[in-house]
């Protein structure tokens, strides 16, 4: 799992979800747990485990007297389908189309109150823990990543607890970008073995990408595969790529592989950000912190980190910036060291993360000045 979204929605009745679950006994047990539903009357009877949602979120801290619901989804890495965050709509009048791609994922997340939730890992000792942890009591780098809460297991899965990011906002804009140059860790293409099921996927998107021996052999290895990926998309050029976006009012947008080139990229950034002059300078701001933190930070000098993503909220009076995804962070080799900016060669164990931040910084800086010379044009034009 390489990203975890998380959306307030409203509009959702505890009696219209339990209509949508008839007719799919199957996700019953899975949907009412990623739900945190209001059920203010007792006349339900759908129940997880002999239990209510309402006495399920009860026993788990959920207030009950509240109508509003908060509802989760997850983002993916496969290797069938470049990674795309779901980004939910709000006051959706039916359950969005997102939805759907959770069921292939069942209990990824579970509902927590206050301000947290949870993320399922494999065991206590995955990766991601283990960097959370380390980042928690890192003074450079633990305040620019979700506050740790800690473990906790629920009916023999494993879950972290994480701040919930998007708290204190509301109706917020929200845009996840991924960054380095490279999604995947160096021991998942390490096998050169030759597969058949690669070649049709790549050439089911693009029938030219295959060079002529590959078209002969008609396989290709895992890593061929890889980079062709990442290749469609801004990552091996510009160290970042626009992963997701949801714009207040619009319905979120969650496949943005073909946001590539530079001009694409800045006008994607600029309609985001809206020609909201502070709230762009707030976001320099921090990423600039954010960098300046890496550099300094004992945990980023001895860990290649791979897959994470700056995730950017804002609303009508705040800004919200953090780096997210913690679960290809691994420890680098001993006598290893690298800048996270050089390109990355197999074995050099770079990822680019700090050429992607300052892609992404130098993108908002360049659509600030294309605001503020729209002002001063309009400045102009007035007087005139």
């Amino acid at each position: 799992m390489t990203s975890s979204i998380f959306l307030t929605m409203a509009g959702w009745t505890s009696e219209k979800f339990r209509a949508s679950c008839l007719d799919n006994q199957g996700f019953k047990r899975a949907l009412l747990k990623m739900l945190i539903l209001d059920n203010g009357s007792k006349n339900g009877n759908i129940k997880v485990a002999d239990r209510t949602a309402a006495e399920y979120l009860t026993d788990q801290g959920a207030p009950n007297n509240k109508s509003l619901l908060n509802f989760f989804a997850i983002n993916a890495l496969e290797l069938s389908a470049p990674a795309s965050p779901v980004l939910l709509e709000q006051n959706a009048p039916a359950i969005p189309s997102g939805w759907l791609q959770l069921s292939g994922h069942p209990k990824s997340i579970a509902p927590a109150a206050n301000g947290i939730v949870r993320k399922r890992v494999p065991s206590p000792n995955d990766a991601e823990v283990l960097a959370y942890r380390l980042l928690s009591i890192d003074p450079h780098a633990s305040k620019m990543v979700p506050k740790f809460i800690g473990m906790h297991q629920l009916e023999g899965e494993h879950f972290i607890e994480l701040q919930d990011l998007l708290q204190g906002f509301h109706d917020p804009n929200v845009m996840d970008i991924k960054v380095g140059f490279r999604t995947f860790s160096e021991n998942e293409v390490s096998n050169t073995t030759l597969r058949e099921d690669l070649y049709k996927k790549m050439i089911s998107v693009d029938p030219s990408a295959p060079t002529a021996e590959e078209h002969q052999r008609k396989a290709i290895t895992k890593l061929r595969y890889m980079l062709f990926r990442e290749n469609m998309s801004s990552s091996q050029e510009k160290g970042f790529r626009i992963e997701a976006m949801k714009m207040r009012g619009c319905s979120p947008v969650t496949d943005m592989k073909t946001v590539k080139s530079g001009v694409d990229i800045e006008e994607t950034v600029a309609h985001f950000v809206n020609g909201r002059k502070s709230v762009i300078k707030d976001m320099i701001k921090r990423l600039k912190h954010m960098r300046t933190s890496i550099e300094k930070s004992e945990f980023f000098q001895r860990h290649q980190v791979v897959g994470s993503s700056i995730f950017i909220v804002y609303d009508d009076h705040k800004v919200g910036v953090w780096l997210i995804d913690f679960a290809k962070a691994l420890p680098l080799p001993e006598n290893v060291k690298i800048d996270h900016r050089t390109r990355w060669t197999p074995g050099n164990c770079e990822e680019g993360l700090l050429f992607g931040f300052d892609e992404v910084i130098r993108v908002l800086e360049d659509v600030l000045q294309s605001c503020q010379r729209a002002a001063s044009n309009g400045r102009k034009s007035h007087r005139r």
